[in-house]
């Protein structure tokens, strides 16, 4: 199964508190901080209510 690289690149400050959550769900805490994910639905729908904040990349 393929793996997601999220990226956060830009800051959740003075977000609503749901995409604040959704964030640190993910496990990112600094800017420019990565995380890898396994690519499902779920992980797919937390990226997609915060995508404006993030640089998402797929690995093989």
């Amino acid at each position: 199964m393929s793996q997601l690289k999220i990226t956060l690149v830009r800051s959740p400050a003075g977000r609503q508190e749901v995409q604040k959550r959704t964030v640190k769900a993910l496990g990112l805490r600094r800017l420019h901080q990565q995380v890898v994910h396994e690519d499902n639905p779920t992980i797919r729908g937390m990226v997609g209510a915060v995508q404006h904040l993030l640089r998402v990349e797929e690995l093989a």
